[in-house]
């Protein structure tokens, strides 16, 4: 080989290791543009003090990613508030518990505020007892205030099919109430004690965090719902108003209102701070199949297991 065509080889590649290096910066600026086009500013990391705020939607269940989020909220000394917007239906009584006693958590440390949008049903409106005072819109919905345990029943069609299921158990409570046979009295009243107990430790939370007598509660724990006008006369929220009534009563909580409200819900949907669904949601929408693929249509795709509050529409 000449000379010369070993210098060339060399040139050839210098120039082909430099535009490999402006393809990986153009690539990683694209990537960049692009999250900042989805997610917006408020999106990126969170080093100014601000008003943090986090949704709650769909079906509420056990979502560690999100009580971390949480937990990291009530930490930042640059979050000097909480907003807590709700629109839910409800979910699981464990799920809706263990957002509750979270936030309260953090409202050791600063305010919280919930927002009742849509609805707080159920297990929602457990979560929005969280907050120090409860805004509604005048049509939101609330309350159903209860506690569900449901099972499917196949025997029946088991039946026309020809098909049995046989059992041995060490007890005769074990794995009742069961699908394959009718639930015996001994297993109704199990699970009747069980969703009874939860629905007495709700009644009460009730009454603890609205300033209630029980009786009152009870009268409103027959699972209505109620709009947010109905449950400002029966004293389950605090106030009619949207985001500038939040930011005149922070304001008297000491939080200034040239703050901004930054939302905090990408953070830890996954390892790398945004969430898969939630872009698939949001690129979903930009091609106009927004109404088809929201965020809630994957996520509400899940099994809820354990005892339920919940309004009974969204079986």
């Amino acid at each position: 080989m000449q000379t010369s065509d070993i210098i060339e080889r060399r040139r050839l590649r210098r120039r082909v290791t430099w535009w490999r290096a402006i393809a990986v910066i153009v690539a990683v600026l694209l990537c960049v543009s692009i999250y900042r086009l989805i997610f917006g500013p408020s999106q990126m990391p969170l080093s100014r003090p601000h008003i943090a705020e986090i949704t709650i939607s769909g079906i509420v269940a056990d979502d560690p990613g999100r009580i971390e989020t949480i937990r990291e909220i009530g930490e930042d000394p640059n979050v000097k508030a909480l907003i807590v917007s709700l629109s839910t239906g409800g979910g699981t009584t464990y799920g809706g518990e263990l957002f509750y006693k979270t936030l309260r958590d953090v409202a050791q440390k600063k305010p919280v505020v919930s927002e009742i949008r849509t609805q707080a049903a159920s297990a929602g409106y457990m979560i929005a007892l969280a907050g120090d005072r409860i805004f509604a819109g005048d049509t939101s919905i609330t309350g159903s205030i209860g506690v569900l345990f449901m099972y499917p029943q196949v025997k029946d069609l088991l039946d026309k099919i020809g098909v049995s299921m046989d059992a041995i158990k060490s007890a005769p409570l074990k794995a009742e109430p069961s699908p394959f046979n009718d639930a015996s009295a001994e297993a109704q009243a199990m699970v009747r004690a069980m969703v009874m107990d939860s629905y007495d430790w709700f009644v009460d939370l009730v009454a603890e965090r609205r300033g209630l007598s029980r009786d009152k509660v009870l009268t409103l724990a027959d699972g209505r719902i109620l709009t947010g006008r109905q449950a400002l006369e029966a004293g389950l929220v605090d106030a009619i108003g949207g985001r500038n009534a939040i930011r005149d009563y922070l304001a008297e909580q000491g939080v200034s209102e040239t703050l901004e409200i930054r939302s905090w819900d990408s953070i830890n949907r996954n390892g790398f701070g945004f969430d898969l669904m939630d872009i698939s949601s949001k690129l979903a929408e930009a091609i106009g199949l927004g109404s088809f693929l929201t965020e809630n249509a994957f996520r509400d795709l899940g099994v809820v297991d354990g005892l339920i509050s919940v309004r009974q529409d969204k079986w």
